[in-house]
C-alpha cells in the first residue's frame, strides 16, 4: 500500500510537469543541439531531485502514520568497568632439581646398604658402606701414633718453655705432631669415601646396585636415586615478544589434565637468552606439592598473566563488525523511551581478547547500552526495539 500511495504522487507530478508544453526529451534529442540537451538534461536533474526529496518527506511521514510497520528486535547489554586479565597459555613439563643418581666415590664392594625404596632420608643420613681394604685399621694405628706424638710434644713443650733441652728437640716433636694429625685427617677424609650419605632430603626412589656387588666410580655404576618432590617446577618456552610482560613474580594458572588438579603460583625466574633456532626464552614456574602427587616430567598446561586493565571494557566479539575500511564498531541504543531507540554505529579500538569476549580500549563508556542479539540485522540511525533491556 506504501509502495502504491508513493509511486501514484510521483505520477501525478511527472504528468503535471509534462502538461506544460515543454519539449519532450527524444525531440531535444533530434536536434542534435549540445547546449540544448545538456540545459534539458539539468532541468530533468534538478526534477529529479526534487521528486526525491519529496519522497523522503512521504517515507517519513508514512513512518510516523503508519502503526503496522516492522521494527528490529533487539537486545541489549550495559557497557561496564571491570578488571580484566588476559593469560599466555602454555605448556611445560614437571621438573626438579633434587632428582639426582648417586654414584660412588672410591671402588669397593658395596658391603651394606642402610635403606630401602621409597624411604625417606635425611641430608647427610647413611645410605650405603664400601668395604675400605682395611684402611679403618689403619686409621686405628695412626691414631696411636699421633697420640704418642701429641704426648711427646707437649713434654717437649714444656721443658723447653722453662729452658730445659734443645730448641731441635722441641721442634722435631712439634713437626711430628703436626705431620702425624695431618695424616689423620687426610685418611679419615678417605674413609669417608667408603660411606655414601644422602646429598639432601628426600626418598629414596630407586636402588640400582645389589647389596655385595663390586663398584667404582663412572657411568652405569650409580648406586641410588634420590627425589625430592617439595622443590617442583615447570619449565616452558616463551616466544620472544612476551619478553617484556612475561616477568618474574607475573601470576600463574597451573592445570594438570592427567590430576585434574589447578593450582596457583607465581613465575620465579625469566630467562635473559633468546634461544635464536626458535626464538623464545626460558621460564621456570615454582610448584607447590605439599601432598606429593606431582611428580617429575608430569605435563601441565600454564596460563601465565602477561596483561593487566582494572578498568576494562568487555564486549562479546559476535557484535563486533568491520567496515570497507577495515574499521570495528558495533552498534548502541540511543534515545532510548518506552523500550524504543536508535541504533548508531560507533567505531571503536580493541584490544586484548580472552575468551569469547574483547576489550574496547576506544569508543566505548561505561554505561552505554550495546547491541547484542539483533547487532546484525541493524543499520545506522534505525529504529529499533529493545526486546530485552539490558541490566
Amino acid at each position: 500500500m506504501r509502495k502504491i500511495f508513493i509511486f501514484a504522487i510521483v505520477t501525478a507530478f511527472i504528468t503535471s510537469c509534462g502538461s506544460k508544453g515543454e519539449q519532450s526529451v527524444e525531440d531535444v534529442i533530434e536536434t542534435k543541439d549540445l547546449k540544448l540537451i545538456r540545459a534539458k538534461k539539468k532541468e530533468l536533474d534538478k526534477e529529479s531531485q526534487d521528486i526525491s526529496d519529496q519522497i523522503k518527506l512521504l517515507t517519513a511521514e508514512i513512518s510516523k502514520l503508519d502503526t503496522n510497520k516492522k521494527v528490529p528486535l533487539i537486545t541489549t547489554i550495559i557497557a561496564k568497568e571491570a578488571p580484566f586479565m588476559h593469560y599466555l597459555e602454555l605448556q611445560g613439563s614437571v621438573q626438579t632439581k633434587k632428582n639426582v643418581l648417586v654414584y660412588p666415590e672410591v671402588p669397593g664392594q658395596l658391603l651394606r646398604i642402610y635403606v630401602k625404596e621409597g624411604q625417606r632420608v635425611a641430608k647427610g643420613q647413611m645410605l650405603a658402606r664400601i668395604d675400605d681394604g682395611g684402611m679403618s685399621n689403619q686409621l686405628a694405628q695412626l691414631e696411636t701414633n699421633t697420640a704418642l706424638a701429641k704426648t711427646t710434644y707437649e713434654r717437649q713443650k714444656r721443658l723447653w718453655d722453662q729452658k730445659i733441652g734443645s730448641e731441635i728437640q722441641f721442634l722435631q716433636a712439634k713437626a711430628s705432631f703436626e705431620s702425624q694429625t695431618n695424616a689423620v685427617d687426610n685418611l679419615r677424609k678417605s674413609l669417608g669415601k667408603f660411606v655414601i650419605r644422602a646429598p639432601f632430603a628426600g626418598v629414596v626412589d630407586d636402588i640400582i646396585k645389589e647389596q655385595g656387588t663390586v663398584v667404582a666410580p663412572g657411568m652405569g655404576a650409580e648406586i641410588f636415586r634420590i627425589v625430592n618432590l617439595s622443590d617442583m617446577y615447570i619449565e616452558t618456552d616463551v616466544p620472544e615478544s612476551y619478553i617484556a610482560s612475561v616477568k618474574k613474580g607475573k601470576s600463574v594458572e597451573v592445570e594438570f589434565p592427567i590430576l585434574g588438579k589447578t593450582v596457583d603460583s607465581k613465575v620465579r625466574q625469566a630467562g635473559n637468552f633468546i634461544n635464536p633456532a626458535n626464538r623464545t626464552f626460558k621460564v621456570e614456574v615454582g610448584v607447590p606439592n605439599k601432598d606429593q602427587t606431582i611428580k617429575p616430567n608430569l605435563t601441565a598446561k600454564l596460563k601465565i598473566n602477561d596483561y593487566t586493565n582494572p578498568n576494562a571494557i568487555l564486549i562479546p566479539q559476535s557484535i563486533v563488525s568491520e567496515n570497507a575500511k577495515g574499521e570495528q564498531y558495533v552498534y548502541v541504543v540511543d534515545k532510548v523511551k518506552d523500550a524504543k531507540g536508535t541504533a548508531k554505529q560507533i567505531v571503536i579500538n580493541t584490544g586484548k581478547t580472552q575468551g569469547d569476549n574483547i576489550e574496547v580500549v576506544k569508543g566505548i563508556s561505561n554505561g552505554m547500552q550495546i547491541i547484542n542479539e539483533g547487532s546484525r540485522s541493524v543499520k545506522n540511525d534505525q529504529e529499533v526495539k529493545i526486546l530485552q533491556l539490558a541490566k
